[in-house]
């Protein structure tokens, strides 16, 4: 049998202004968790498949859980391509202060 890992990522902008477009926004990111997806991003999610097959498999469930409102976008990738993805990150900054100027001993 031949594999070829697929990844599934999700997009999603769902609105959040009343309790009920939140608590659907809530739903919708428990089944994803559920589902195995780990989180890239706010509001973006991937997951790791076997195949095409499972992947669209993945994606129909997705289709039938999303909410009724907002935008969900899926895009599969292959492996070779999702470990071409650039990371790109700024400076860390701590508000920890790590210097003993104001340092008393008793």
């Amino acid at each position: 049998m031949n594999y070829r890992y697929m990844r599934v990522m999700v997009f999603f902008d769902l609105p959040t202004l009343t309790s009920v477009e939140r608590r659907e926004y809530a739903k919708f990111r428990r089944y994803l968790v559920k589902q195995g997806f780990i989180m890239l991003q706010e509001s973006v999610y991937c997951k790791l498949t076997l195949n095409g097959t499972v992947a669209d498999t993945v994606i129909q469930g997705i289709k039938k859980n999303k909410p009724p409102e907002g935008l969900v976008q899926i895009l599969t990738l292959t492996e070779k391509q999702f470990s071409k993805m650039e990371m790109i990150t700024g400076e860390y900054k701590s508000g920890v202060l790590d210097s003993d100027k104001r340092l008393v001993i008793l």
